[in-house]
């Protein structure tokens, strides 16, 4: 049982990191934005300077996709290796059996989690940009 359990911990320690990483994405995401728009608020700059806000807001929205993704092929794992066999455990963190069952990546990109999330963000980017513009 002992391997079992060691090896519940490492997929539950990947798990967790993904999670964290996904976390502090978001809050990287809202600094820069606001820095840029401070910065932009300046009084030399005008509002094309804004577009560079979409280049980090889309980069992250990737990231947080790809990290959600990731986490979800650990989910399917560790739901694995809690059904198996305590003489069948080998340690594999390997998540390719899962690839086809975890939603594709653009899928997580507009899902609840992530797309509620950087969607607006970058739709405020957007409307400020174009309200700034005409």
């Amino acid at each position: 049982m002992d391997n079992k359990l060691k090896h519940l911990e490492f997929i539950q320690q990947t798990i967790t990191r993904m999670s964290s990483n996904s976390f502090l994405l978001k809050g990287w995401t809202v600094t820069i934005i606001v820095a840029i728009f401070a910065f932009a608020n300046t009084k030399e700059l005008n509002s094309q300077f804004l577009w560079i806000a979409l280049i980090p807001a889309i980069f992250f929205w990737f990231l947080d996709s790809l990290f959600l993704r990731e986490e979800k092929l650990y989910r399917k794992l560790y739901d694995e290796v809690r059904s198996k066999e305590e003489n069948v455990i080998n340690f594999s963190m390997d998540t390719s059996n899962y690839i086809k069952v975890v939603p594709k990546l653009y899928k997580i990109c507009f899902s609840k989690t992530v797309g509620i999330f950087y969607i607006p963000i970058i739709t405020v980017i957007t409307v400020t940009i174009f309200l700034l513009n005409f």
